[in-house]
């Protein structure tokens, strides 16, 4: 992984940052490929999509085939309890698997409206966005850059960026399956104070 020059946004000075994390992007599940587990995002080309939903393996009732699937929660709670939870069938053609892309240089902003604009032919491509410029970060989908250039996915930001005790900027994150069981227990998740330039929106 390499990194290039950015200013600090509070001394103006010229830092080495990691690149971004790679991209989300959408791929049509009729391509194959193991799904259970998979996050996909359902919808119609031209109408909308709705995501944080994971799929279960394929299910062919006479000509057509279905894919289970049901919110990310329900999943988890699933998984973690071993306890069966109800999965609506959807055509096979209105569901798109996330898949990890290329990995972009710099950092991403919002960019202006023409930069944003996309087609709805299929769900859009996801480009990860520095925690230091997104908006809000409880409760999305953040990813840490890990210092030997790897990735760690399924977390979730418990806080908002705050100044660490060593004073620090960071945020503190959970794994994916503690965030969601603190839902359905009540039990606090165990965190992990990232620093802000390893912490990406995903």
């Amino acid at each position: 992984m390499t990194g290039g020059a950015v200013p600090d946004p509070f001394t103006g000075s010229a830092d080495w940052l990691p690149d971004p994390p790679r991209p989300v992007v959408a791929t049509p599940a009729a391509m194959g490929g193991q799904l259970r587990g998979r996050r996909v995002i359902i919808g119609l080309p031209g109408h909308g999509w709705r995501q944080d939903l994971r799929a279960d393996e394929t299910v062919v009732q006479g000509s057509r085939t279905y894919v289970p699937v049901m919110p990310e929660s329900e999943w988890y709670r699933a998984e973690a309890e071993l306890t069966e939870v109800f999965a609506p069938l959807v055509p096979v053609e209105r569901v798109w698997v996330e898949e990890l892309g290329i990995t972009g240089t710099g950092r991403t902003g919002a960019g202006d409206v023409v930069s944003r604009l996309v087609s709805l032919d299929e769900p859009p491509r996801r480009s990860p966005v520095a925690a230091l410029d997104a908006d809000a970060l409880t409760g999305r989908r953040v990813v840490q850059l890990l210092e030997d250039g790897g990735e760690r996915r399924d977390l979730r930001a418990v806080t908002e960026l705050h100044t660490s005790d060593d004073g620090d900027i960071c945020a503190r994150v959970a794994a994916e399956l503690d965030w969601y069981r603190w839902s359905w227990s009540g039990r606090a998740p165990r965190t992990l104070e990232v620093p802000v330039h390893l912490l990406w929106v995903e």
